[in-house]
């Protein structure tokens, strides 16, 4: 009896909670979980020199473990796409911070490689989910009705958490101890008040009957040219992403010497930072206009990866992130763009995911072809081959760009 009335207590306490938070808090609210989201998406990134002295693995399982993450992405996108316009928001939101969690205890308590790549997988479900229906509640919740500007800080939250788990690991790493275990712990802590904020939080679906549907992919026939070459550029970018994520630790500490896992994380947060200052160009180009740009920033970024491997320059490798983290957000903001633009409203959220599909590949596929090809014969050879590899593929699109009308 008395557990019956402390469970309406504490529904009727929700319930004023919820009638109290306006929809401009809620919109605050919804930001801060998938901030806190994103950033236990990459606190593994800076730690992977440490995974690999603890299992005795080399690059090519850093980069496998790195990719499980993306096909974890690419698995919440498909199943969890839509389910959010039926059974509400929020529901969606609070399964996507459940998996964030799981991840940190997988992390926290792994004592082989298994619970490790559970772990990615799960957050990468997590990135998933709220990639699509955290932004779509912001867009909801955007104060004053301004859509832009809940599209941007979705777009800010998300690179932001990119960058910030990254350097928050390294942080760590350097100056505490246990640092295979104290950045997933203060994840969990981070993650408390997202769940209680996300309860909190206004709801902006009225739930109807739910039948589970995998999302589907499609690119209809107007819009094809358009998207193969946003797409192809965006994969590019992505890969040199994921390169930058899962590899570079190891670079900085077999080739230069640089042992610091803050550095790590650093240039990681450089690269993510970069995008953003992508992103908030695009809206003052056209998308062919930045589409160019950000194709001509991709081959100079990784002109400059492939230099930073070959003289062994910190440097460069800093510049090479600046430079590719820009030119991802201009080709990653523009393609989506004329996507949006040009694909028929009943066919834009398969465009849209298919399009999600095509670059998150692009940050899974590759990054193992490194770590063959590290394994087989060097890492600093793997680096400057996959470098000449998008360099070759955004120039290709970058002609194209040129040539047609």
């Amino acid at each position: 009896m008395r557990l019956r009335e402390r469970e309406d207590s504490l529904s009727a306490l929700l319930r004023v909670v919820r009638a109290v938070v306006s929809r401009n808090t809620g919109f605050g609210l919804v930001a801060y979980a998938f901030l806190v989201t994103m950033i236990g998406t990459t606190l593994p990134t800076p730690l992977y020199p440490l995974f690999e002295r603890r299992y005795s693995f080399g690059e090519l399982m850093v980069t496998v473990i790195f990719a499980v993450y993306a096909f974890g992405v690419i698995a919440g996108l498909l199943a969890f796409g839509d389910v959010s316009d039926e059974l509400g928001r929020k529901p969606v939101l609070m399964v996507g911070l459940a998996f964030s969690a799981a991840s940190a205890f997988l992390f926290i308590f792994a004592s082989s490689l298994v619970p490790i790549f559970a772990g990615r997988v799960l957050s990468g479900f997590s990135a998933g989910i709220f990639t699509g229906t955290a932004t779509a509640m912001l867009v909801d919740l955007a104060p004053g009705g301004r859509r832009r500007l809940a599209s941007f800080v979705a777009v800010i939250v998300n690179l932001g958490g990119l960058g910030l788990g990254t350097l928050l690991a390294g942080l760590l790493a350097d100056y505490c101890s246990s640092p295979l275990r104290l950045p997933f712990i203060v994840q969990l802590g981070l993650l408390a008040p997202a769940v209680l904020g996300l309860l909190a939080a206004p709801e902006t679906v009225q739930r109807r009957a739910f039948r589970f549907r995998i999302q589907r992919l499609r690119v209809p026939p107007e819009v094809r040219g358009v998207f193969i070459r946003g797409a192809t550029a965006g994969f590019g970018s992505f890969a040199v992403a994921g390169v930058f994520s899962s590899v570079a630790p190891v670079f900085l500490g077999q080739i230069l010497g640089r042992t610091s896992h803050a550095l790590a994380g650093l240039i990681v947060f450089i690269l993510f930072s970069a995008s953003i200052v992508g992103q908030m160009v695009v809206s003052r180009l056209s998308d062919r206009r930045a589409l160019v740009s950000g194709c001509a920033l991709l081959a100079g970024g990784v002109g400059l990866l492939a230099l930073a491997l070959g003289i062994e320059s910190l440097a460069a490798l800093i510049a090479s992130a600046s430079v590719v983290g820009v030119g991802q957000g201009l080709v990653i903001g523009a393609g989506l763009a004329a996507i949006n633009q040009r694909a028929p409203i009943e066919h834009r959220g398969e465009t849209a995911s298919s399009f999600f599909v095509v670059i998150y590949v692009g940050l899974s596929v590759p990054v193992i072809g490194v770590g063959v090809v590290a394994h087989a014969w060097s890492l600093r050879g793997a680096g400057i081959a996959f470098s000449a590899a998008v360099a070759a593929l955004v120039v290709t699109v970058l002609a194209s760009l040129t040539r047609s009308d």
